[in-house]
């Protein structure tokens, strides 16, 4: 029996197990939207702004197992999406964007709404198609779901025109997906693992740097193993964490612009570093050169070959599924015997200590001004730890990252990569699908939260109780301080000067809203939220945060690992070589 292109779509959804599509409905796929309207096997959830659509698939990709999926229209449905997928393709999140386009007749040809979805998002997606035929449809949605979580996760975007959702077709989906150009790897090679077994028993200075690769492969066990039983010192980056559990004390917290003093120490002046699915960006390792101009050797585990010597030359590389390369290396570690250098391994260890003992996240704090760490560190002891916290992009990013301690994977929700603001709250809406039982925070500032503040409209109608932390200094926090270092204190545009009252905007869309000024307030309104009176209610805190509070420490552009820009208490560390086995630091 045939069925219509739109039908052949929804069946295909079915196939692969959707529970969500989160989308946005206009003329190009309205066959589509009827398909959907007449099954009921997955739930569309109705955004308010197709950007959101990809970043509430995007996060209940990131907070489960599974591929996000978004339904845009054609033309501006579209073009509103790409922030998402270029959201999602910077982080490698397994995403099926579906976007509408105008009926193949019309292709080229500047009809109404029409735009080149497929040249548009060509440098921002792991792959995308046109689908031209509707016999081609079945097996193009098996391949797009195959390419978006097999190998690199990443998001592929399906273009489908109007009028192949109106011809009809034999539906027959495929049980398998071959494609021949693209294989992605799987085993590391056992000879490159041995190398990597053997250099580690070798060295003195050991550390373990662990990147996302290691959330989105489900390699925290593997990970966690490996630093037990090296009993050596590790980092999560700011899209790894969580990996290695945030509270143990084998973790020196998150290295790299706004990393710890001790993880970027040990980062600077390790002998041996193991990279798991981290891919040394900018962010982390600042200058290639000053991080290399301390002598050390590099393995470098990643699913994609391309990021391996990318921008720092890996001495061992390993290409493979982190979790089965970590599982081949604790099965060669048991069978070699062999054990780390003890005496070598508790020098590095008193090394490691003496930096973490400046305690370098610790702030002023106060009985007038909310300081927005103790927000952050209060939502962590409310919450037990255990709450999944999204976020948007700049200094509450930071702080959540810095204060959080997140012992799981798939904890933490944010846009590492491209650094997308609007993120946290959508993301926080597609996690709460994915996890109804969880507590779901989002931590945001003033200006984020204005790019799709919206969304407490979808918030409300899908019953989503998200808890919304707003650290508002009235600034953009970030750019306030950028500024302040850098431009001579002229706050070009980062003071907003009219805000909404955020109290009034939440309780309009049918939530609740509380302003938090006094200190002493933040965490009764906080266990507020969280208690079981409020368990089901969406709720919007507005924290008025102390406005010169900046993010330390911080790594400017051009400048190496060891020399950070630290917090005040800290400004007095004498600058001693590391050679005389004495606190090593530079004055900023």
């Amino acid at each position: 029996m045939q069925i219509s292109g739109a039908e052949i779509l929804v069946r295909c959804l079915q196939e692969e197990g959707v529970e969500f599509v989160f989308g946005y409905p206009g003329g190009a796929v309205l066959e589509i939207y009827d398909a959907i309207f007449r099954q009921d096997k997955f739930k569309h959830v109705l955004v308010r702004h197709e950007q959101a659509a990809v970043h509430a698939a995007d996060a209940f990709s990131r907070s489960s197992d599974k591929v996000g999926v978004a339904l845009v229209t054609s033309g501006p449905g579209a073009t509103n999406a790409v922030t998402g997928i270029a959201t999602a393709y910077l982080d490698s999140i397994p995403l099926v964007v579906i976007s509408g386009q105008v009926a193949t007749p019309a292709i080229g040809l500047d009809a109404f709404q029409e735009v080149d979805m497929v040249g548009i998002t060509r440098p921002c997606v792991k792959h995308n198609f046109l689908v031209k035929d509707v016999n081609d449809l079945a097996a193009t949605i098996k391949k797009a779901f195959y390419i978006a979580q097999s190998g690199r996760p990443g998001p592929v975007v399906v273009d489908i025109p109007k009028d192949v959702t109106q011809h009809r077709a034999e539906f027959h989906y495929p049980d398998s997906v071959h494609i021949r150009s693209y294989v992605p790897a799987t085993r590391g090679h056992s000879g490159q693992i041995k190398k990597a077994v053997n250099l580690l028993l070798e060295a003195k200075r050991p550390f373990i740097y662990v990147g996302g690769g290691a959330v989105q492969g489900r390699a925290e066990a593997e990970v966690t193993e490996l630093v037990r039983m090296l009993g050596v010192p590790c980092t999560n980056t700011l899209m790894g964490l969580g990996a290695y559990p945030g509270s143990d004390s084998q973790f020196l917290g998150m290295p790299g612009m706004h990393g710890t003093y001790e993880a970027n120490m040990a980062m600077q002046h390790c002998d041996v570093l193991v990279a798991v699915g981290a891919r040394f960006d900018d962010r982390v390792i600042s200058v290639p050169s000053h991080f290399l101009s301390r002598p050390k050797k590099i393995i470098h585990i990643d699913v994609d070959p391309s990021s391996i010597s990318k921008r720092v030359k890996a001495d061992i590389p390993i290409v493979g599924d982190v979790k089965l390369v970590l599982r081949d290396m604790l099965e060669q570690l048991k069978q070699s015997g062999g054990k780390p250098d003890a005496a070598a391994l508790a020098q590095w260890w008193k090394q490691v200590e003496a930096w973490r003992g400046h305690n370098c996240l610790l702030y002023t704090p106060s009985d007038e001004l909310i300081k927005p760490q103790a927000v952050v560190q209060t939502l962590y002891e409310v919450t037990g730890g255990q709450a999944i916290v999204t976020s948007d992009v700049g200094q509450h990013q930071m702080w959540a990252a810095q204060y959080y301690k997140f012992d799981r994977p798939k904890q933490w929700l944010n846009s590492g990569g491209l650094g997308t603001m609007g993120f946290g709250l959508p993301a926080a809406i597609g996690a709460q699908l994915a996890n109804p039982n969880a507590q779901v925070a989002c931590i945001t500032g003033e200006g984020s939260i204005q790019m799709n503040i919206q969304e407490l409209s979808t918030a409300k109608q899908y019953h989503t109780p998200v808890k919304v932390l707003a650290l508002n200094n009235r600034y953009l926090g970030m750019v306030r301080q950028w500024q302040e270092f850098f431009y001579g204190t002229r706050y070009s545009e980062s003071y907003m000067d009219a805000l909404p009252d955020f109290v009034k905007i939440a309780e309009a869309y049918g939530h609740i809203g509380f302003k938090v000024e006094n200190p002493s307030d933040v965490e009764p309104v906080l266990r507020e939220a969280f208690s079981d009176k409020l368990k089901e209610r969406l709720v919007f805190i507005d924290f008025r945060t102390d406005q010169s509070e900046n993010v330390f420490p911080m790594i400017q552009n051009g400048k190496g690992l060891d020399e950070m820009d630290l917090p005040p208490h800290m400004r007095d560390i004498q600058q001693v070589p590391f050679e005389n086995n004495r606190d090593y630091g530079n004055m900023c």
